[in-house]
């Protein structure tokens, strides 16, 4: 459901994959759908309940602001979901998805697609204790996903990935932030504070003039430098006794679309075949702890906003 920009990505997907029937794309711009159902030969529907009783899954690619309302729709017709990122644009919205999951008692991913990253899924075995993270994620902008913010629309992703990779609770945060082209935040940054005193360092544009897409971490003895758009992780690590050196390692997991690998898990999980990955599908409450931590973040930026106004 929603095929613009990443949604038709969904679409070709799973008209491409084995283990699924693709049976409509919904969207309410006829033509667009139109055009999408007629390249992959399926129907183009304008609502999405006219698929009820025909489907075992959907994918749910609409603006945030309706990810609630509609999913929350579709699981309580028994329909399992897999809505993108982030999984609400409020934390009433997110609860209310994950109630209707468990009263249907069906499977509700969030597409945090960088999970699926060759340049990560065969980092986990390497992870002992992170202690500091470098993130930037820059692009330029574009008329999409206009409806939040950058931290919602970019930076989400290494808020997930940070909290699942320290598997630590947050103990303080910081953040700044600036619209630029939009009426939301377009470039932010922040820092985040663990228990454990591991801190995270996060720069996030959708204003840039590059695109950048770099996770770099610090834990005992070794420097990880992740590149999500170069698809491979470099370990630099020390060895040696008394005369150490530098050794480096390249990791990359096995080549494929993280999209096509999200979706694959996803309809395993529908199938009853999960498999064991890492970090693997980013579930409902993985999702809710992610938009926690960005609307943190968020509520910190509109209070200095706020303060500064007034000061003026």
């Amino acid at each position: 459901m929603g095929v613009g920009s990443l949604g038709k990505h969904h679409a070709r997907i799973y008209s491409e994959l084995p283990q699924s029937n693709l049976v409509a794309v919904i969207d309410p711009v006829e033509d667009r759908a139109e055009e999408i159902a007629s390249r992959y030969g399926c129907r183009a529907l304008k609502d999405y309940r006219q698929v009820f009783g025909e489907v075992d899954a959907v994918s749910l690619a609409v603006p945030t602001t309706s990810h609630s309302e509609i999913g929350c729709h579709l699981l309580s017709e028994g329909v399992h979901v897999l809505v993108e990122k982030p999984i609400s644009n409020t934390l009433e919205g997110a609860d209310r998805l994950i109630e209707a999951q468990e009263k249907a008692g069906v499977i509700l991913h969030v597409g945090h697609s960088e999970r699926f990253n060759p340049a990560l899924t065969e980092l986990g075995k390497h992870i002992t204790n992170p202690l500091f993270f470098e993130g930037h994620r820059l692009g330029f902008f574009v008329p999409r996903s206009l409806d939040v913010d950058v931290l919602l629309d970019l930076m989400i992703h290494d808020l997930d990935l940070v909290l699942t990779m320290s598997d630590q609770s947050v103990a303080e945060t910081r953040s700044v932030g600036i619209p630029v082209l939009s009426d939301q935040v377009d470039i932010a940054n922040a820092r985040i504070e663990f228990r454990n005193g591991c801190v995270a360092n996060l720069t996030a544009s959708r204003v840039s003039n590059e695109k950048v897409r770099k996770l770099r971490f610090f834990q005992p003895n070794q420097y990880i430098s992740i590149d999500f758009n170069g698809q491979k992780t470099e370990i630099f690590g020390v060895k040696g006794g008394t005369s150490k050196t530098i050794n480096r390692v390249i990791v990359k997991g096995k080549n494929i679309e993280p999209l096509q690998a999200e979706i694959g898990a996803f309809l395993d999980s529908v199938m009853g075949r999960e498999k064991a990955l890492w970090p693997g599908p980013c579930s409902s409450q993985e999702g809710r702890r992610a938009l926690q931590l960005a609307l943190r973040l968020m509520g910190q930026i509109d209070d200095h906003q706020n303060r500064v106004s007034i000061s003026l």
